[in-house]
């Protein structure tokens, strides 16, 4: 291990990362009760959603609403919650 900060480019670790936090989503888009109304209103475009660094910033973040249940908490940029609040430059991830 180098001196610095870990970058989290390890590809192992990130996949069980993963596995474990996929388990908590709210809303999945594989499941069958999934609405078509909630995919326009994924964490990925939320205003309170802020990326994670290194690999793993790349499909997770961090919630930052207070009004969410998930406040604090890191989220899958496919998932969501009934706080979403849009971007205004409509950007995701």
């Amino acid at each position: 291990m180098s001196g610095g900060p870990w970058a989290g480019d390890d590809r192992g670790h990130n996949d069980e990362c993963h596995a474990r936090w996929v388990a908590s989503l709210n809303r999945s888009t594989g499941e069958p009760g999934y609405q078509d109304d909630w995919y326009d209103f994924q964490c990925g475009g939320c205003r309170f959603w802020v990326a994670l660094s290194g690999e793993l910033g790349k499909d997770y973040g961090a919630c930052t609403n207070c009004r969410s249940p998930f406040d604090g908490r890191v989220r899958f940029e496919h998932d969501g919650c009934d706080c979403f609040a849009a971007r205004e430059d409509e950007s995701f991830g």
